[in-house]
């Protein structure tokens, strides 16, 4: 059953966080043969100097964007602009990457810190602006893209990352709880998005990571907006519906905890239980859910993993459509970003599944999704992180009501 495992006990230490993270950071740079990281991407420089993104338009923020600096053998980052009060940063004026002045200045100060390493050397980057790449920012080096790097000190996380990830979803949850509760027939999105914006303020938390969906789900495919998979239409911005008694909602949120993301999905009916079909909806989700679970171990293919997902709702799909959507996944990760790797059951395909395996501090964000056309269907999620011997749950214990769990 779902949240088999107990829930583990996690204390977020913030400076072992920062100093694992750099730690992990200038390992990699070495391991990828790097003489210095320019970090402009936002979740990209709280990893490297935990100064957080804030919480503001996205237009402001690419406009005030901090830039990270880090060098292999110095022994901080340095911050350009940014707040860094409180952070272990060698602090630099602000830039302002986006225009060509900005973009020209950001130029001349790399050139003073990275020395002959600016001419010449390996750097990875993570984003070159228009104006950077007018203005010749680095043009004299060797540059690399520096997703790679990220992604594999994202890949595996730390306790203290662990702590971030399980505390954005127990606040959220918290916070759902309280949308669950005010979600009746006449209620608009909007005023349910509200509560939910409300309630995370309560919990301390600054900013949601994606716009909350509440969808009402169409119960036939043919009735909802057409895909280009020929699938079903989700998420989609739904404007602000009133929901009506009998509407199946599917949900998704996600918040941000000291710079690491929740991921919270749930199936709701308005005003009434569950239909019978809709509960064996749910029942054959709760078998697929097993089945991951039971399957998830290190040194597990991903492919092994999306095998026994199938496997599990086969019976139900004599076609054999995967029990997902095919426009997402059966599994992604979460951490600094809302979806990062691992992804399983993707349209990279059974050759990339097949050559990837589960290692021990990758966080799984679960979310298969049942269909019935004409039922509608069910879709949530829950996240756990690969262990040494097996996982454990981060976040768990949100109720799946108004449907019922068999026991």
């Amino acid at each position: 059953m779902p949240n088999a495992h107990a829930a583990p006990v996690l204390e977020l230490d913030v400076e072992r966080l920062r100093r694992d993270r750099y730690a992990k950071l200038q390992f990699q740079m070495a391991v990828d043969g790097l003489d210095a990281l320019v970090l402009l991407h936002a979740p990209h420089v709280a990893y490297a100097t935990d100064c957080l993104p804030k919480g503001i338009d996205a237009t402001h923020a690419s406009a005030n964007r901090p830039v990270a600096v880090v060098l292999a053998d110095h022994p901080q980052p340095h911050l350009l602009g940014g707040d860094p009060d409180g952070l272990d940063v060698d602090p630099h004026p602000a830039v302002w990457p986006d225009i060509d002045e900005g973009a020209a200045d950001l130029g001349a100060q790399l050139d003073a810190l990275l020395g002959q390493h600016a001419r010449g050397g390996r750097v990875g980057i993570d984003l070159m602006t228009g104006a950077m790449r007018r203005t010749g920012v680095l043009s004299a080096a060797q540059i690399t893209d520096a997703s790679n790097t990220m992604g594999a000190v994202k890949l595996r996380k730390t306790v203290d990352e662990l702590a971030c990830i399980h505390q954005a979803q127990v606040r959220t949850s918290r916070a759902m709880a309280s949308v669950q509760e005010a979600l009746a027939p006449g209620v608009r999105r909007s005023e349910l998005a509200a509560v939910f914006l409300r309630r995370l303020r309560e919990e301390g938390i600054d900013a949601n990571m994606i716009d909350v969906i509440f969808q009402p789900m169409a119960r036939r495919m043919a009735d909802g907006p057409r895909t280009t998979t020929g699938h079903l239409a989700f998420p989609t911005w739904s404007g602000d519906p009133v929901y009506a008694e009998g509407d199946l909602i599917w949900v998704d949120a996600g918040s941000d905890y000291h710079g690491y993301a929740s991921d919270f999905g749930r199936t709701w009916t308005v005003g009434r239980p569950p239909t019978p079909a809709e509960q064996r909806c749910f029942e054959r989700w709760l078998a697929v859910m097993d089945a991951t679970y039971d399957a998830i171990a290190p040194g597990v293919t991903f492919a092994e993993v999306c095998a026994a997902a199938t496997a599990a709702d086969a019976a139900h799909q004599p076609d054999g459509e995967r029990p997902w959507m095919p426009h997402f996944y059966l599994v992604h990760g979460v951490g600094i970003e809302s979806a990062e790797m691992p992804f399983l059951g993707t349209d990279n395909g059974p050759e990339f599944d097949a050559a990837n395996t589960l290692q021990p501090g990758m966080v799984l964000v679960l979310e298969p999704a049942i269909w019935e056309d004409g039922t509608g269907g069910y879709r949530s999620e829950e996240i756990v992180a690969v262990t040494e011997d097996g996982w454990i749950p981060l976040g768990g214990g949100h109720p799946y009501d108004p449907f019922e769990v068999p026991r």
